[in-house]
């Protein structure tokens, strides 16, 4: 920017150092910390948190309460509440690799094929990213699929999508726990 004359006025100089001073300002906050000493320039910046943490802690019990409703549904067989808690474009792979869309996942709840007794869950994390929230825990379950005892430990990952105000499962994948003395291979 070049001065004429003119505009050298004591109130022109006073906006440019203004100006200059809410561009360079933060920049220097950034780069002039203690805890950005010998950092190079071009170094990563830390990520912010793309949910404030009120709503975060809030979003958390959400999704565990969520979870919970869903548990219960399966317990309960409530085809209703698994119809709501679940997205249309669901996809799940079970324990065994088999792949359910919602459709296949209702009709099975429904034919009866499907029966847990006793449903028990452990070690739940919530992980938010944004409007996608991942959950992984464990779960110890009584049951039967058809004429096989499902009954087990099993890991899980469940992912629930915030669509239109609302969550939504979208995804799970389970695999099950083995007992380490039962893995083949494994000699006493």
């Amino acid at each position: 920017m070049r001065l004429r004359a003119k505009d050298r006025s004591p109130a022109v100089y006073s906006r440019i150092s203004l100006a200059a001073a809410c561009t360079v300002l933060p920049v220097l906050l950034i780069f002039a910390t203690p805890s950005r000493a010998g950092t190079p320039v071009n170094a990563e910046l830390p990520s912010l948190p793309l949910v404030p943490k009120r709503e975060s802690r809030a979003v958390h019990k959400q999704i565990e309460t969520l979870e919970m409703q869903w548990r219960q549904a399966q317990i309960d067989n409530d085809i209703t509440v698994m119809d709501h808690l679940l997205a249309d474009d669901y996809v799940g792979i079970s324990a065994n690799g088999t792949i359910e869309t919602k459709s296949q996942v209702i009709a099975q709840r429904k034919a009866g094929t499907l029966k847990i007794t006793q449903l028990d869950l452990d070690d739940l994390k919530v992980r938010l990213y944004g409007d996608t929230a991942v959950v992984t825990s464990k779960a110890e379950l009584q049951g039967v699929n058809g004429q096989s005892d499902i009954s087990g430990k099993y890991r899980y990952t469940r992912v629930y999508n915030r669509r239109l105000g609302q969550w939504k499962i979208i995804s799970f994948e389970a695999s099950r726990i083995h007992d380490a003395d039962e893995r083949p291979g494994r000699h006493q």
